[in-house]
């Protein structure tokens, strides 16, 4: 099968690194403002800043968050896992976006714990698009939107949602995953339902 995988949020804890910063950020250098969406994944639309802020906080500190970010527990063990099982694995991220230097650092990060991947598409912030046009059968992704946006194309989405993020009810293509052995499973699960009917 071809797997489309995010990276943060997914691959590494980037995401929390980020909103952990965000909430120091917001509360110490914005004197405590209120929080527009206490629920939202991303700061730009849980905070109250205005643009120059987020831009100002991205130059930063997304460097630095990025940099302390870790890899999620099993990742390797798993991604080494549906490899030797055959599978396709397609990163599909919004890294680079907002700086090429995001890119660097993950890269390094890739090689420095040996995980591999068949192809990249970096800075894409519209993945349903990709997913259609690389064939992909489950995507695994972090951000609700996204997620809601690859389901509508009838591709199983597997939602890797942290504590406190929105849900997602009521879409028979979004499972939702909170660690890299159930993803592994629902995987292992798909792929042997897909043989059977064969």
């Amino acid at each position: 099968m071809n797997i489309g995988i995010d990276i943060d949020g997914v691959i590494l804890d980037s995401e929390k690194t980020i909103r952990t910063k965000a909430e120091l950020y917001n509360t110490i250098n914005l004197n405590n403002r209120p929080i527009k969406d206490a629920n939202e994944l991303r700061i730009q639309e849980k905070y109250n800043w205005t643009h120059n802020e987020f831009t100002e906080f991205v130059h930063k500190y997304f460097v630095e968050c990025s940099e302390n970010s870790n890899f999620m527990p099993y990742v390797k063990e798993v991604t080494d896992l549906l490899r030797k099982d055959g599978h396709k694995l397609i990163i599909i991220t919004a890294r680079g976006k907002y700086l090429k230097e995001m890119r660097t650092i993950v890269e390094e990060k890739f090689e420095n714990e040996g995980l591999k991947f068949d192809k990249y598409y970096w800075a894409q912030e519209e993945k349903a698009d990709i997913c259609v046009n690389e064939n992909i059968d489950v995507m695994i992704e972090d951000y609700y939107t996204n997620c809601i946006k690859i389901a509508n194309k009838n591709i199983k989405t597997l939602y890797f949602r942290d504590a406190g993020i929105k849900e997602i009810k009521d879409n028979s293509n979004i499972t939702e995953v909170h660690n890299w052995g159930e993803i592994y499973k629902y995987i292992l699960n798909m792929a042997k339902e897909r043989n059977n009917k064969v």
